[in-house]
């Protein structure tokens, strides 16, 4: 191989000084043949020869190369480093070095991203939808300020795909409630549904993924799909361009809302502040493709959308049993149940917000749901005092100690801290307690407070109060008498008048 000064050389007293080949072998020492393929081949600088893998790695080589087709296929969090892939060659009996394994590796992703910009994944074809053909969504993950403390929140996005109008709402989790009450909100700000849903292959739409178009998709999810009357679309995996519209939304927000966001009080508050910041947003963006803002296509898109049938009653619902105690496990939680369902099945249906037992077909008792960031305590306890009346009835001396009674309001709980003193107290405490059940607890409780006022702390005292609460709450009207009915002698505190009635008048 001869260098870029030699052959420089050979060409300018070839071509130039018109010297033969015999002359040009004679002052260089090569040969002629060498010096009449690089004249044939009409080349200004040598061209260096492919160099070859080092024989160590060429057994390697089509497994390495499948293992690195496939990891480019996987998420960035997924994916085995080239060291990884590395330790694994040394486990299947290759001797040589990592430089060569990765310089393999980085050829390998050259070749591919070539390839990707000539005729693969890095060419796009423009789209163009019609008015309230598609919207797409997808979930992101971002940080914000709540009650004071830094927290991770999912994000769901929707975009029409012909206005490019934008909806975001923060949850906790990504779970089918909070998929299926993002849906309920966006629609409601959008002011209809679209024709057509676009997704990714996420786990709370996509039970399996088929070969092809092929999709199990989750019987929850479509049922909602089925209530809105839209037609649902899966992108291919990894294939996020399909969607690249809520994808670049995704990006966007970063620094068009999350950088600027403030700190918030509580994840409604959260909420509010991003309808409305999207809101703004909409009329500050240009639409790019059609005259005016995104808020101005957003108009004229409007009447094209379905109108807003009644929201989705969008519950995940999870069979359960209530324990002896009258309570219900959910995500490490427990949740109280009235007694005379303990250790029977229930149903548990699970909302963003709150928890509804429902049993034989009708609803038992409601709670707000807990979500708990921290896994490593033992969960909450949340009890309604209500729930366990009925076992006092048998047992009233499981009021003493009993952890249900620690939520009762502060009159009840002074007032039992008073009977309790006394023999038969907690009889009578439970009798009390059991006023709520036929009376407004808040009328109980005024009586319960007047009575402590007067320092008369008995279930009697408390009943004759209490019913004085309620017949004054609603007075009989005024008793009007005609003038004819009118007294012509007056009563008098006179006993005389008594001898008047037996006096004996006969008919003349």
């Amino acid at each position: 191989m001869i260098d870029v000064a030699t052959l420089s050389v050979i060409r300018r007293w070839a071509l130039r000084e018109h010297l033969s080949i015999r002359e040009i072998a004679r002052r260089t020492g090569l040969s002629r043949n060498t010096i009449r393929k690089y004249l044939r081949a009409d080349v200004v600088q040598p061209r260096l020869a492919p160099r070859k893998l080092a024989g160590k790695l060429e057994p390697f080589t089509q497994k390495l190369s499948g293992w690195l087709r496939t990891e480019a296929s996987r998420s960035r969090k997924q994916r085995r480093t080239v060291k990884q892939m590395f330790e694994d060659l040394q486990s299947l009996g290759y001797t040589g070095s990592y430089s060569r394994v990765a310089a393999y590796a980085r050829a390998h992703k050259m070749e591919r991203q070539s390839a990707q910009q000539t005729a693969g994944k890095g060419v796009f074809v423009p789209l163009v939808f019609a008015a309230g053909e598609a919207f797409q969504f997808d979930w992101s993950e971002d940080w914000a300020v709540v009650e004071g403390v830094r927290t991770k929140l999912q994000i769901a996005h929707f975009k029409l795909s012909h206005s490019k109008a934008f909806y975001l709402r923060a949850y906790p989790q990504q779970t089918h409630e909070m998929l299926f009450d993002a849906h309920n909100r966006a629609f409601a700000v959008f002011g209809g549904i679209p024709a057509r849903g676009i997704y990714d292959n996420m786990r709370t739409a996509v039970d399996r993924v088929g070969r092809g178009k092929l999709r199990e998709v989750n019987a929850r999810f479509s049922a909602m799909a089925s209530h809105f009357l839209f037609e649902v679309q899966f992108c291919n995996p990894a294939s996020g361009w399909e969607k690249g519209q809520v994808e670049k939304n995704v990006r966007d927000a970063r620094h068009r809302i999350w950088q600027s966001a403030p700190a918030f009080a509580n994840l409604e508050v959260l909420n509010d502040w991003l309808e409305h910041r999207c809101l703004e947003l909409w009329q500050e963006i240009n639409h790019g493709l059609l005259p005016g803002s995104v808020s101005d296509a957003w108009q004229q898109e409007k009447a094209a959308l379905m109108p807003m049938p009644r929201p989705f009653d969008g519950f995940v619902e999870h069979a359960k049993r209530v324990s002896p105690t009258c309570l219900v496990h959910f995500e490490r939680n427990r949740y109280s149940v009235p007694a005379p369902y303990a250790n029977r099945p229930v149903s548990l249906h699970v909302y963003v917000d709150r928890l509804v037992v429902v049993a034989e077909g009708n609803v038992v008792c409601e709670h707000p749901r807990i979500i708990e960031r921290n896994h490593q305590g033992p969960g909450r306890t949340i009890y309604d005092w209500h729930h366990y009346l009925a076992v006092l009835q048998r047992k009233p001396g499981a009021l003493r100690n009993g952890a249900p009674f620690l939520e009762m309001p502060h009159a009840f709980r002074a007032l039992q801290a008073q009977l309790l003193k006394q023999p038969g107290g907690d009889r009578e405490m439970v009798e009390i307690l059991a006023l709520v059940l036929q009376h407004d607890e808040q009328a109980v409780l005024a009586a319960v407070e007047l009575a402590l006022e007067d320092g008369v702390a008995r279930k009697v005292h408390i009943i004759n109060i209490l019913h004085r609460l309620i017949d004054g709450a609603k007075p009989h009207e005024p008793i009007t008498s005609p003038q004819a009915l009118s007294l012509s002698v007056e009563p008098l505190a006179n006993v005389v008048r008594y001898d008047q009635l037996r006096q004996v008048r006969h008919a003349s």
